[in-house]
C-alpha cells in the first residue's frame, strides 16, 4: 500500500508540474486578447489542460499524499512530512484560486468572444498576466518535491 501511494503521489506531481510548465509556455506565446482569432484557441487549450491534466493531477497528488501520510507510521512524527502537508494544502488552494478558476473562466470568455457573443476587449488577458502566479505555484510545488525526496531532519513532533 505504501509503494502504491508513493507511486500515485509521484505520478500526480509529474502531471501537476508538467501542466504548469505547459501553462508557462502557453503564457509566453499568448497574443493580446484583442487578436481573438489567435488568442481564443490558445486560451481554450489552456482551459482544457487545466481541466483534464492540472485538476486531476492536483487531486491525485493531494489524496495520495494524505493517504501515504496515514498509512506510513514513520511519517506521523516526521517534521518534513508535516511541512510538506502544510505546503501541499497551500498548493491545492493556490491551484484552484489562482490557476484553474481564472484560466477556465478565460477559456469560456474567449470562446464566447470568438463566437461574437461578447466584445474581445472585455477579456481579462489571463494567459499573459498569470505568469507570476504560475512561477510562485511552481516554486512551492518544487519545494514539496524536494522535501519528499530529500526528507530533511526537521524538528520531530512529540509523540
Amino acid at each position: 500500500m505504501r509503494k502504491l501511494m508513493k507511486f500515485l503521489h509521484t505520478l500526480g506531481a509529474i502531471g501537476l508540474v508538467g501542466a504548469v510548465a505547459c501553462f508557462l509556455v502557453m503564457a509566453g506565446h499568448a497574443p493580446a486578447p484583442g487578436a481573438i482569432a489567435q488568442y481564443a484557441p490558445l486560451s481554450i487549450a489552456t482551459g482544457a489542460v487545466a481541466t483534464w491534466i492540472f485538476m486531476p493531477s492536483l487531486g491525485l497528488t493531494l489524496v495520495a499524499g494524505l493517504l501515504a501520510l496515514a498509512v506510513n507510521r514513520a511519517f506521523h512524527n516526521a517534521g518534513w512530512a508535516w511541512v510538506k502537508l502544510a505546503t501541499g494544502v497551500l498548493v491545492f488552494e493556490w491551484g484552484f484560486v489562482s490557476v484553474v478558476g481564472p484560466l477556465q473562466q478565460e477559456a469560456e470568455q474567449s470562446a464566447r468572444a470568438l463566437a461574437g457573443e461578447i466584445d474581445p476587449l472585455a477579456l481579462a488577458g489571463e494567459l499573459g498576466t498569470r505568469r507570476a502566479a504560475l512561477w510562485v505555484f511552481l516554486a512551492i510545488a518544487m519545494a514539496n518535491i524536494v522535501l519528499g525526496v530529500w526528507r530533511p531532519r526537521l524538528t520531530r513532533l512529540p509523540d
